[in-house]
């Protein structure tokens, strides 16, 4: 059995895209992100921030790693922010979505992946 912490629509600026020009500034894109943790009655019962995923630092965290570097696709990000959040804090699996705008005749192109710690 697992309990989930989700971040919906968390905002951050990376810069993405295959052309040169679109990897020049940093764009908008929502990041939504879905934790599957052990239990969160131990932290529940404690009160304890301590006991269970800090989602403000996981935040925190991944809107640092988004902008640290320029990327060609979505989904490196996504793969790679994936890989990060699970050797970084307590998580058990891992399910995030990207959404870019960019296509004028769309609301959002996105890429949603699932992983789980090894």
């Amino acid at each position: 059995m697992s309990d989930l912490i989700r971040v919906v629509d968390l905002e951050v600026f990376a810069r993405v895209g295959v052309p040169d020009e679109e990897r020049r500034e940093a764009q908008r894109l929502l990041i939504s992100l879905e934790m599957s943790v052990s239990s969160i009655s131990h932290a529940a019962g404690t009160d304890n921030l301590a006991r269970t995923i800090n989602y403000f630092d996981v935040a925190q965290h991944v809107k640092a790693f988004a902008a640290e570097r320029a990327r060609k696709l979505i989904e490196t990000l996504a793969e790679e922010l994936a890989a990060e959040l699970l050797k970084s804090f307590p998580i058990k699996t891992v399910t995030l979505e990207i959404k870019k705008f960019v296509l004028p005749d769309a609301r959002y192109v996105s890429v949603q992946i699932e992983r789980e710690r090894a």
